[in-house]
C-alpha cells in the first residue's frame, strides 16, 4: 500500500511538472524517448539532417519574438523593408507638416496604415547582429468638426521633442583613458573628465574634447565619488601574463646579474694585475737597494796596493770634485786665512801658563745625557751643545746651568755635533745629518749607510763634512741645504777635522789611517799612520801640526805636514779620548778617563811642558772664551767647568 502510494504521487508530480514544461520541449520529449530511458537499451542518437557541403550557408535563424515562429531570411527582409517604408513616410509626413503649417492630408495618412505601425516589427536574428528593429505609429482623427466620418481629415503629427543630453556616467576619462581622481561632467557633453586634464585641455583649445562644442570651466560639474583604485594592467590579469612577467622580471634579473659577474671578474683581474706590478716594484726597489749597499761594501773594502806614499799619491776608490762656487770659497778662504796666519800675534787678553795653571774644577750639572760623547760651545762660549744615547741632544747654558732647549735626533744615538754659526748640527747613529736652528729641524741629511761617525766645519762655515763607518766622507752645501759631494775610501772613519786654512781635510780611520784629502778635488794627499783606530783629530793653528789620539793610547802624537811624518809623542801618563788645541797654538789640552791634562809648547826653547793636571774624568773637553776656562764633558753625562775662581 505504502509503495502504490508512492508511485501514485511520483505520476501525479511527473504529470503535473510535465504540464508546465513549454510545448517545444514537450514534443521533444516524445519525439526522442521523454524521460524514461529505461524503455530503450541505448541512448538514440538524434536525427541530423544531412548537409550538403557545397550547399553549406553558416547564417543565423531568425525568430519573431512574438509568436516565437521561425521566420525566413526573406520574411525577416521584407519586415525590414517596411519598416525602412514606414520610417521614410513618417518622414515625408513631417516635412509635409512643416509646409502646410501643420497638417497633412487624410491620404498621407492613410498610406501610413494601422496594419503597417501596429507590426512592430519584434524580429530577432538568432546568430545575427541582434539589432532590432521597431517602428512606432502616428496615431490620427477620423472624425471631422460634424461628428461625422470625413476623408479629409487632417491629422496632426507630433513634431519629436528635444531631449535633454544625460550625463555619462563613464568609469574612465575621455582624455586620458584612466580612471579620474577628481571626476568633473561637461554640461555640453556630459562625458566625465579628470579635473585637472579638462582644465588643462580648455585653457589651450576652449573646446569640449567630444562635441568640439565651447567650453569653459564654469561649465564643469564636480562629481562625488569614492576612492578609485586603480585597476591593474590588463597584461597581469591571468596567470599567463603573470608568469610572462616574472619571466620577463627574472631574465632581466639573471641578465645583470651576468653583467655584475662580469664587471666583478674584471675588476679583480685589473686589482690582481695593479698587485703584481705593485709587488715587482717593491722587489726592483728592494733588490737594487741591496745591490747599492753591496757595492759600496765592496768599493769600501778596495785596498791601496803599495803602502804609504811620502808624498801622498795613493789610489783613490771615489771622488767627485767641488763645484765651481764652492772651490772658488775654498780658494778665498785659503788664500785669506793663510797670509795673516804666521805674523798673526797673541790677543792681549788671551790666557797665559800662570792662569792655566790656576784653573779650578767645578760641576756645573748632574748626568743631562748618559752615553754622550758630544760637547760642542758656540763663539761665545756660553751654550754647550750635548747628545746622549736617547736620540736626543739638548742646548745646556754654562751660565744660567740649565738645558735651554731640547733637540730631537729622530732614532739612533746622538754621536758628534758642533755649531755652525747659531745653528746647531748633529749625527746620528742611524747615518742622519740634521740641522737645527732655534731649536727646530731645518735640513736632514740621511747620506751614510750606517752611523755618522763625527762632524767638521770648514773656516769659511759655508761647507760641512761628515764621516760614517760606510766608509765615506761627504761635503754638504749649508747655503743650499744640498750635498756637494761624497768620496769612499778603504776603511771605516771615525773622526775628522778640516785645516785651519780650509783647503785639507784630515779623516782618521780604524785602520790605523789619518787620511789627508784635497778639499776641492777629493783627491788624497797624504796618510799617516798609527798603531790603532784614530780617535780625535786637532790641527794647530800654526797650520803645520796636526794631533792625533789613537783608542787606547797614554799618549798624543804630533804629525808634521811639511814633512809627512810623526815629530813628537807627548806622553799623558793615562789613556786618552779627546785632544784639542787653543786658538794661538800654544796649549794642548788632552781628556781623558783619568783627567785632564795641559801640554804647552814653548817656541823659544822648543819644549813642551805640562801646566795643567786634573783628575776628573771626561770623556772630551772644550776651550773657553780666550781659553780663560775648559769645560769638559763627564763619562756620566754631566758638565764641569774648570775656572780661576
Amino acid at each position: 500500500m505504502v509503495c502504490l502510494q508512492i508511485s501514485l504521487v511520483t505520476i501525479f508530480t511527473d504529470l503535473g511538472s510535465e504540464a508546465n514544461e513549454p510545448t517545444f520541449l514537450r514534443k521533444l520529449k516524445n519525439e526522442y524517448g521523454g524521460r524514461n530511458a529505461d524503455r530503450h537499451e541505448s541512448q538514440l542518437a538524434r536525427p541530423r539532417k544531412q548537409r550538403d557541403v557545397d550547399d553549406f550557408d553558416d547564417e543565423p535563424t531568425y525568430v519573431d519574438e512574438e509568436s516565437n515562429d521561425t521566420i525566413t531570411k526573406a520574411q525577416y527582409e521584407a519586415i525590414l523593408k517596411k519598416e525602412e517604408q514606414v520610417t521614410l513616410e513618417v518622414q515625408h509626413a513631417e516635412s509635409l507638416e512643416s509646409m502646410h503649417g501643420g497638417t497633412v492630408t487624410q491620404g498621407v495618412v492613410e498610406s501610413v496604415t494601422k496594419e503597417n505601425l501596429s507590426r512592430k516589427g519584434m524580429v530577432a536574428a538568432i546568430g545575427g547582429t541582434g539589432k532590432r528593429r521597431i517602428a512606432k505609429a502616428v496615431g490620427d482623427d477620423d472624425l471631422d468638426h460634424n461628428g461625422e466620418e470625413s476623408q479629409q481629415a487632417t491629422t496632426k503629427v507630433k513634431r519629436p521633442t528635444k531631449k535633454s543630453k544625460k550625463i555619462k556616467l563613464s568609469f574612465d576619462d575621455e582624455v586620458s583613458g584612466e580612471s579620474p581622481q577628481t571626476p568633473v561632467a561637461s554640461r555640453k557633453s556630459g562625458h566625465v573628465f579628470e579635473r585637472r586634464l579638462i582644465e588643462a585641455y580648455i585653457s589651450e583649445n576652449g573646446t569640449d574634447p567630444v562635441t568640439n562644442e565651447e567650453l569653459t570651466v564654469d561649465d564643469l560639474i564636480d562629481l562625488k565619488s569614492s576612492h578609485t583604485v586603480r585597476p591593474r594592467p590588463p597584461t597581469l590579469t591571468s596567470i599567463p601574463s603573470l608568469l610572462s612577467v616574472f619571466q620577463n622580471e627574472w631574465d632581466a634579473l639573471a641578465l645583470e646579474t651576468y653583467t655584475l659577474k662580469q664587471q666583478l671578474v674584471q675588476t679583480r683581474q685589473e686589482l690582481s694585475t695593479a698587485l703584481y706590478q705593485h709587488d715587482a716594484a717593491v722587489r726592483v726597489i728592494a733588490r737594487l737597494s741591496r745591490e747599492r749597499d753591496e757595492a759600496r761594501d765592496a768599493l769600501s773594502k778596495i785596498t791601496l796596493n803599495g803602502g804609504p806614499v811620502a808624498n801622498g799619491d795613493s789610489m783613490q776608490v771615489d771622488g767627485q770634485e767641488l763645484s765651481e762656487a764652492l772651490a772658488a770659497k775654498v780658494d778665498a778662504t785659503q788664500e785669506k786665512l793663510s797670509k795673516t796666519r804666521r805674523k798673526r800675534a797673541v790677543p792681549e787678553d788671551w790666557a797665559d801658563a800662570d792662569i792655566i795653571q790656576s784653573l779650578k774644577s767645578k760641576k756645573l750639572s748632574g748626568p743631562l745625557y748618559p752615553g754622550s760623547r758630544l760637547l760642542a760651545l758656540d763663539k761665545s762660549g756660553d751654550l754647550a751643545l750635548l747628545g746622549g744615547a736617547d736620540g736626543v741632544a739638548g742646548v745646556f747654558s754654562v751660565s744660567q746651568n740649565e738645558v735651554l732647549q731640547t733637540l730631537k735626533g729622530g732614532g739612533g744615538a746622538i754621536s758628534d755635533g758642533l755649531w755652525a754659526g747659531d745653528r746647531a748640527v748633529v749625527a746620528t747613529s742611524t747615518g742622519h745629518v740634521k740641522i737645527f736652528d732655534d731649536g727646530s729641524e731645518v735640513s736632514s741629511f740621511p747620506g751614510h749607510a750606517g752611523k755618522a761617525a763625527a762632524v767638521a766645519l770648514h773656516p769659511s762655515g759655508e761647507l760641512l763634512a761628515s764621516v760614517g763607518v760606510d766608509k765615506s766622507y761627504i761635503f754638504y752645501d749649508l747655503e743650499s741645504s744640498k750635498i756637494a759631494t761624497q768620496v769612499y775610501t778603504d776603511s771605516a772613519l771615525t773622526t775628522a777635522a778640516f785645516h785651519p786654512d780650509g783647503h785639507l781635510f784630515a779623516a782618521g780611520g780604524t785602520d790605523g789611517q789619518i787620511k789627508v784629502f784635497d778639499v776641492k778635488s777629493g783627491a788624497n794627499v797624504a796618510n799617516f799612520e798609527s798603531s790603532g783606530p784614530i780617535q780625535s783629530l786637532s790641527f794647530s793653528e800654526n797650520g803645520t801640526w796636526l794631533a792625533s789620539v789613537t783608542e787606547g793610547e797614554n799618549s798624543v802624537s804630533i804629525w808634521d805636514l811639511r814633512k809627512a811624518a810623526q815629530i813628537k809623542s807627548l806622553e799623558i801618563g793615562s789613556p786618552v779620548s779627546s785632544v784639542r788645541w787653543d786658538y794661538t797654538g800654544q796649549f794642548l789640552m788632552a781628556v781623558g778617563p783619568s783627567g785632564v791634562s795641559v801640554q804647552q809648547y814653548s817656541k823659544a826653547s822648543k819644549e813642551w811642558t805640562e801646566i795643567l793636571r786634573s783628575g776628573s774624568e771626561a770623556v772630551t773637553g772644550e776651550w773657553g772664551p780666550r781659553a780663560q776656562s775648559i769645560v769638559t764633558l763627564g763619562l756620566d753625562g754631566s758638565i764641569t767647568e774648570f775656572t780661576q775662581s
